[in-house]
């Protein structure tokens, strides 16, 4: 469970105030708003890539509000993946086990287990270079849970890529779900990801983030993206 209470933002003269969500264990949400609303800005912060000016975050229970990005238990998949050029795959995936000290047995199981569960062990001695858009995005997806955090949080992770390969990690992303019991939060500009992955939306809009059930937002989709903006 990830929670987000009074929360505000300042980046710049942008700022962000009075935010609450909250999403349970095991839930997928989906984040959608215009380009500009704020919403990596909200992502980053809950990863601790941002400071927080005011309010609290709370990840299972726990005030998470100051601690380092290291220190949260949240994986996190940036739009371009942000892959290490001058790593293998494999020392990308265990990336985030060597800060946390995991020995090299552990981190090369759970590298295999990873590769198999992403269905990318042919991939593990190349570097990102040679990879393909998904194929990219499936390692920024392994490196992110390789440590089995309690969250991740993915901006526009399958922006880039053709209705094939989003179909493919549609279902990667479902069997993820299922085998880890991840709660999730999403950023999204397409309406297909809200409907496919999302158990809750939330709408970053004129600086106010509201949350809906996604069968009413995707009945409503006209009226809550564009109206009154």
């Amino acid at each position: 469970m990830v929670e987000g209470i009074n929360i505000s933002i300042k980046q710049g003269a942008f700022e962000l105030e009075n935010l609450d969500f909250l999403i349970q264990t095991g839930e997928y949400a989906c984040l959608v708003g215009l380009t500009g609303s704020g919403k990596t800005t909200i992502l980053e912060a809950i990863c601790g890539l941002k400071p927080i000016r005011a309010g609290e975050l709370i990840l299972d229970g726990k005030n998470i509000s100051f601690l380092k990005p290291a220190e949260r238990n949240i994986g996190f998949v940036p739009q371009d993946g942000a892959l290490f050029e001058t790593m293998t795959v494999a020392e990308n995936m265990e990336f985030a086990l060597k800060i946390r000290k995991w020995s090299s047995r552990d981190r090369k199981n759970r590298v295999n287990q990873l590769a198999d569960l992403l269905s990318i062990r042919h991939l593990i001695n190349r570097r990102p270079l040679n990879l393909s858009g998904g194929e990219k995005q499936r390692v920024a997806l392994g490196r992110a849970i390789s440590f089995y955090p309690s969250v991740i949080c993915l901006d526009e992770p399958l922006s880039a890529l053709d209705d094939k390969t989003k179909m493919e990690m549609f279902q990667l992303i479902d069997d993820v779900r299922k085998e880890l019991n991840i709660t999730a939060l999403h950023i999204s500009h397409n309406i297909d990801e809200v409907e496919r992955l999302a158990d809750k939306v939330f709408q970053l809009k004129n600086k106010k983030l509201q949350s809906y059930q996604p069968s009413f937002f995707l009945q409503n989709k006209k009226r809550l993206l564009y109206e009154n903006e």
